[in-house]
């Protein structure tokens, strides 16, 4: 592709190897959406169900895999000159639209579904958080065409999102705990503000591990990319084993960080291999949250105004998302597209959505088993409506509001991921 070569996709392209990308990122997150349907069929289709167990371990333990290997990726391609020219905006971009969204969500449940303050949080915090499965894998597709590179968009929001899904995580539990009167509301605050000092100290470690080891005498992209994705994977385990699930995510972004700044320029095989193991967790990652979704669990009763629920959540997020950006030096089409961007739901909902259902079964309180229903059923229905919209919105509007940096004869920013 020429110098000559415009910023936006155009029908100059003569060759196979000159098409323009917008294609091949659509085809990618169609696919990925296949996924997630296929993983719906398996749960669904009674014939397909009786044939195939899934046992819900195995399940969670490769969705843990697949997201360690998302957030390790995402860490490769931060960009250090952007996220620091960015810091505060990364950090009103995680903080607010979560918050905001979280506190619509309970005013709009206590009213519409008549559920209890306390619950009504628990469903806005469970609702506010951005899925990094359909976030990262995007932003990281849209970063190599070269799409928003210049401004440090895709930087922006896979930063900005693991911050995001701490924080609903954070909240969701401080009022879970408040329900369920498991320890008091300080010692919940505090849990939430020690996972994410404690992820940020862990990945700092793990990540100066990184860059000193192993030694320059050895295969160092084999040995590299094992090491990392093991630490990675480490991480989100042990968190969860320890209590702190909310931290395992941010250390491995941290950690991931922290060793590409180590590697420099030999980055980019290690980056390479990263991007081959996704390939092989993708199809596990999307098909098995597609399985947890039961139709059968769904409310006809609240599915109505479940929607609606969710809908003016989602109106409220993208308002107060295209607000905060406004300061950012951006125009007005990168802000509708970071508003865009921050909408699909997935994975955080599919870990936690069923948590307070199963909680009020074992205390045998039938009001909080219905409370319990109502916000799995919000769940699953924001994991239906907003991760295939949100993911297609992305798709459909980067290559149109974000402008694509050109370098010499090739399109795009980082290395490839």
């Amino acid at each position: 592709m020429g110098a000559s070569h415009s910023s936006s996709c155009c029908s100059s392209c003569i060759s196979l190897k000159d098409k323009c990308p917008r294609p091949r990122g659509l085809f990618s997150l169609v696919i990925t959406k296949g996924m997630l349907l296929a993983g719906l069929l398996l749960r669904n289709v009674p014939y397909i169900t009786d044939a195939i167990f899934i046992d819900t371990h195995w399940s969670a333990a490769l969705r843990n895999i697949a997201l360690s290997i998302i957030l390790t990726r995402a860490g490769l391609g931060l960009d250090p000159s952007a996220l620091r020219r960015l810091k505060a905006v990364c950090v009103r971009v995680a903080v607010g639209p979560c918050t905001v969204e979280a506190c619509v969500v309970a005013v709009v449940s206590h009213f519409l579904l008549g559920l209890p303050w306390v619950w009504g949080f628990i469903l806005g915090f469970v609702l506010a958080a951005v899925s990094p499965a359909v976030v990262v894998p995007s932003m990281l597709l849209l970063q190599k065409e070269g799409y928003g590179v210049e401004k440090g968009i895709p930087t922006l929001l896979m930063a900005a999102g693991s911050f995001d899904d701490v924080l609903a995580i954070t909240g969701f539990s401080t009022c879970l705990g408040i329900a369920f009167s498991t320890g008091s509301t300080w010692m919940n605050i505090l849990k939430g503000l020690l996972e994410v000092v404690g992820g940020i100290i862990a990945g700092l470690i793990l990540g100066l591990f990184l860059c000193l080891f192993p030694s320059k005498d050895q295969d160092l992209v084999l040995k590299r990319t094992l090491m990392l994705l093991g630490l990675a994977i480490f991480s989100v385990f042990f968190s969860h084993v320890v209590g702190f699930a909310g931290a395992g995510g941010l250390s491995t972004l941290v950690l991931a960080f922290l060793a590409a700044l180590g590697w420099k320029t030999d980055k980019a095989p290690v980056a390479a291999m990263v991007g081959r193991s996704w390939d092989v967790f993708q199809p596990l990652l999307f098909g098995l949250i597609g399985a947890e979704i039961t139709i059968a669990a769904l409310s006809p009763n609240t599915v109505g105004l479940g929607l609606a629920c969710i809908f003016i959540g989602l109106v409220i997020r993208l308002i107060v998302t295209f607000v905060l950006v406004h300061f950012g030096g951006f125009n007005l089409k990168e802000k509708l597209f970071i508003a865009v961007a921050w909408l699909p739901k997935a994975t955080v909902q599919a870990a936690i959505g069923s948590k307070a259902l199963d909680m009020a079964r074992e205390v045998g309180d039938e009001t909080m088993i219905k409370f319990g229903l109502d916000v799995l059923t919000l769940a699953v229905l924001a994991i239906l409506t907003t991760a295939p919209i949100g993911a297609l919105g992305i798709g459909l509007a980067g290559p149109r509001l974000l402008e694509q940096q050109v370098k010499g004869e090739v399109i795009g920013g980082p290395p490839e991921i």
